[in-house]
Parts: structure tokens; C-alpha cells; sequence
């Protein structure tokens, strides 16, 4: 076999892997679609008291055993992003998105979206992250600026 021959079959078993790998991120990306839509069509507003906040594997979190038991096998190894919340007269274990997760304050309230047990989008009462929290000072700071010329 001379090296062009081996160039070839390089070349057709990267074209077949990129080919696979094409068509199950088609296939995930719509699976992906159609549990958000599942997601935004079960989706309430509530106000919730966040008691505590941990990243813990799913068997330790508290949550339902059929929150469990249909959990892919992979969720079930990860540490995931856990909430204990109030929500009304009932104390109750909650899954977050991740960067929900982080704006989320302990010991206060703040108004949520809720599909089923999982937290989705923070609507009042949210902390900021360090970075938004910039770029608001950077905004504010510049028109500041704008301002001060202005009256001069």
C-alpha cells in the first residue's frame, strides 16, 4: 500500500465519522425541541421562598423516584443543580437551570416560571451574576459621560 491509498481510507472513515456525527445532532437537536416545547407548554408563574441551594446527585436530591427513574443514565451520575423552596404552605425539591440556578437567592423570595419541578426562568428577585453586573456599571458609567457633556 503506497501512502495515497492510505490518505484515501483516512480520508473516507473521517467522511463516514462527520456523516454519523451529523445526523445525531440533527436527531438530539429535535428531541431538544420538542421537550422545550413540552417544557414552555407546562410552564406557570409562582412565588417561591428558596429555604437552600445545592448541586447533589439525583439519588440524593429528594426528588420523586419516578423523577428518577425515567432520569437518562448519564443525569443520573451528575451533580445537578437542586433547590428547596417554599411555594406556598408546601416544602418542595426543585431542579434549576444552570444559570438559573446561580441567580437564585437563598432565604428570599422571588417570583419564578415552573414546568412541573423544574425552574426555568427567573421573573423578580433574581441576584446577579459579576459579569451583568459590569456591564451594567460600564452602561450606567457611559451615560454618565453622555450626560456630563451634554450640560456642559
Amino acid at each position: 500500500m503506497d501512502l495515497l491509498n492510505i490518505i484515501a481510507i483516512i480520508c473516507v472513515v473521517l467522511l463516514l465519522v462527520f456523516g454519523v456525527l451529523y445526523f445525531l445532532g440533527r436527531k438530539l437537536e429535535s428531541k431538544q425541541l420538542e421537550s422545550q416545547k413540552l417544557l414552555d407548554s407546562m410552564a406557570q408563574t409562582a412565588t417561591i421562598l428558596v429555604i437552600d441551594k445545592k448541586k447533589m446527585k439525583l439519588k440524593d436530591a429528594g426528588l420523586p423516584k419516578i423523577a428518577y427513574e425515567n432520569a437518562p443514565k448519564y443525569m443520573r451520575l451528575m451533580k445537578l443543580p437542586v433547590v428547596k423552596a417554599k411555594i406556598g404552605p408546601k416544602v418542595m425539591t426543585l431542579m434549576a437551570e444552570g444559570n438559573v440556578y446561580k441567580q437564585l437567592p437563598v432565604k428570599s423570595e422571588c417570583k419564578v416560571v415552573l414546568s412541573g419541578i423544574y425552574i426555568t426562568k427567573i421573573i423578580k428577585g433574581g441576584v446577579l451574576d459579576e459579569k451583568e453586573i459590569k456591564k451594567r456599571t460600564k452602561a450606567n458609567q457611559k451615560a454618565a459621560k453622555k450626560e456630563a457633556k451634554k450640560a456642559k
